[in-house]
């Protein structure tokens, strides 16, 4: 299993709803971190299934970070290269919050069916 994080900054190009990883001198640009963990990989498809933990809530951050490092999302027809599908096989499957009176955490994991692109998790 291999697993790092990914340090960029990150401009958002309003104009055209896209973000880009930039140098840091670059006026607007952002700050953007994540961790990355590779779960599962699958030779034949040359897939990859990911854990990412956010630092940063950047604009299309994971799309663009993933992008940047040579590994885009399969079916990212904004950002990647990689499939052409209907939808992009990206999905939060973990949402931990605290609850805003009662203050205790709370956690909701839900993950996609294993068909099509998802046929990894199997």
């Amino acid at each position: 299993m291999k697993n790092g994080n990914l340090e960029d900054y990150l401009y958002k190009d309003e104009r055209n709803n896209i973000s880009k990883v930039v140098n840091k001198e670059k006026k607007n640009a952002k700050f953007a971190k994540l961790d990355y963990e590779v779960l599962k990989y699958n030779e034949v498809k040359d897939l990859s299934l990911l854990n990412v933990n956010l630092h940063t809530g950047r604009h299309h951050q994971i799309r663009v970070q993933l992008a940047n490092f040579g590994h885009s999302i399969f079916g990212d027809q904004k950002y990647g290269t990689r499939g052409k599908s209907k939808q992009i096989a990206l999905w939060a499957y973990e949402l931990k919050l605290q609850h805003p009176v009662t203050k205790e955490d709370m956690s909701f994991k839900d993950l996609p069916e294993p068909i099509g692109t998802w046929c990894i998790l199997k």
